[in-house]
């Protein structure tokens, strides 16, 4: 499935009027269908069991009024009344979190419930006629519609539970980061290594797109065998979660001038552009959610430290399943001739996307600390390609360093230089356990030796060059 067929079908579940729209066409044919049932003949002795609404028109008008009535003044109360919880949730985990909300299927269904039983209700209303007028009581009608209110009280009292668990904050952090694993699941397992990347060409004619909003997909597949066609060689300027300015260069090509505009065609095929970012083709996304959370809890106003470490613990759980996975590379080949140049996220951009935030706002907190440094420890466990375990270890010294800076509880600085000092020889994390079997180093030297590696050679700090020729964030 292309990068862009994958945007255009997320960017169906943000349309929270789509499902309630359906199920409301549903209650209506649902209503005429039952008419025409009535005016066919029902059999007999349906309405003398039981079976069916066996009452007059007036009793009909009645009761089919009293369910629109009660349908539609429900549904906007509820929901009223729901959007504003969210609204109050949303100052603690983020506004964009609200999206979770509107493409929730069970939300949609449940609106959509109600407003179908009020078209329902309303259709066959219609059709209920006095004596005067030509006597006609559609009972199979009326008793579908009674059917579908029971069904709206079932649903009111498990849209009651759902929202109720639904803005819970472990329940937020869980949806996101299964929103995260999902995008992990979709990236190619690890096995033989991929060849080198050669470094993209310099220069180039740019390619510009017109429009505006976020990248929300871009069918990169396509976009090569375009150039292999052409005989040319595209670098990408932008890719999935990047917003793009009107007249903005997209790409470079390299070929012949006049398969600019060619190319610009090609680009705008190929691109999904929406208001919203979409997690289908960037990794960071979910990343920056679950970031957003932990950061909005380590604000002063705030100021809840288990919910950043229930974050941490997430992070560390999709970094355990990245272990196993290989990340995109930066250039995609048609027959072993290397086409297209393209930005990925490549392990240190993903780690500091997740880390950096999260360690700056709680460098005061040695709490957050510790179980950062603990996590880093137990990925590092599970991963083994010495690269990545070097990027594992520089964000611990990170965290070590910044708990030096601004933790001022002495017994918690010692905690973490502890825990700390036996991150690199994945001893148990416990700062109960006393000096590490690596010892504590003194203050003014920086543990964690040996490090994630074997290497014994000590990790810069500061972030290393994406090997793909792109900012990796």
């Amino acid at each position: 499935m292309s990068g862009r067929l994958r945007g255009w079908i997320e960017g169906l579940g943000d349309i929270f009027w789509l499902r309630p729209a359906l199920l409301v066409l549903l209650g209506i044919l649902l209503g005429e269908a039952a008419i025409r049932v009535e005016h066919a003949g029902l059999p007999t002795g349906w309405a003398e069991a039981g079976w069916i609404y066996a009452g007059g028109e007036s009793g009909a008008r009645a009761l089919l009024g009293a369910i629109a009535t009660a349908s539609i003044g429900v549904a906007g109360t509820v929901f009223s009344i729901t959007v504003a919880a969210l609204s109050l949730a949303s100052g603690q985990m983020g506004p964009r979190l609200l999206r979770n909300f509107t493409r929730d299927a069970g939300n949609q269904v449940v609106l959509g419930i109600f407003l179908g039983t009020f078209a329902n209700a309303l259709v066959v209303l219609r059709t209920v006629r006095a004596v005067e007028e030509g006597s006609f009581v559609p009972h199979l009608a009326v008793t579908l519609a009674v059917g579908l209110a029971l069904l709206c009280v079932a649903a009111l009292v498990w849209f009651v539970h759902h929202v109720a668990s639904g803005i819970n904050v472990e329940t937020v952090i869980g949806l996101v980061h299964d929103e995260l694993c999902a995008t992990i699941a979709t990236l190619p397992a690890a096995g033989t290594e991929a060849a080198p990347a050669p470094d993209a060409p310099s220069g180039g004619h740019a390619v510009r797109f017109a429009g505006s909003g976020y990248l929300r997909g871009l069918d990169e597949p396509g976009l090569a065998d375009w150039a292999a066609a052409q005989g040319a060689r595209l670098v990408l300027r932008v890719r999935p979660g990047d917003y793009l300015l009107p007249g903005g260069i997209v790409a470079l090509l390299h070929g012949p001038a006049e398969e600019t505009e060619a190319a610009t065609a090609a680009f705008a095929g190929a691109a999904s552009v929406g208001d919203r970012q979409a997690a289908a083709q960037d990794l960071e996304f979910a990343v920056r959610q679950l970031v957003e959370v932990g950061v909005r809890a380590l604000s002063p106003g705030i100021n809840d430290p288990f919910t950043a470490i229930a974050v941490i613990d997430r992070l560390g759980a999709a970094l355990c399943a990245v272990a196993s996975r290989r990340l995109p590379e930066p250039v995609l080949r048609r027959d072993d001739r290397p086409v297209l140049w393209r930005r990925v996220t490549d392990y240190d951009g993903l780690c500091d996307a997740m880390f950096h935030m999260i360690r700056q706002n709680g460098a005061g907190s040695a709490a957050v600390l510790i179980r950062l440094v603990s996590v880093l420890r137990q990925v590092g466990e599970v991963e083994h390609d010495p690269a990545r375990r070097a990027t594992l270890r520089r964000h611990a010294v990170l965290a070590l360093e910044a708990g030096r800076r601004e933790v001022k509880d002495p017994a918690g600085l010692a905690d973490l230089e502890a825990c700390a000092g036996v991150a690199g020889g994945f001893a148990p994390c416990d700062p109960r356990q006393g000096a590490s079997p690596l010892g504590t180093p003194p203050r003014g030297e920086t543990p964690l030796e040996p490090p994630f590696g074997s290497q014994a050679s000590r990790v810069s700090t500061s972030r290393p060059q994406n090997a793909g020729g792109g900012p990796g964030t």
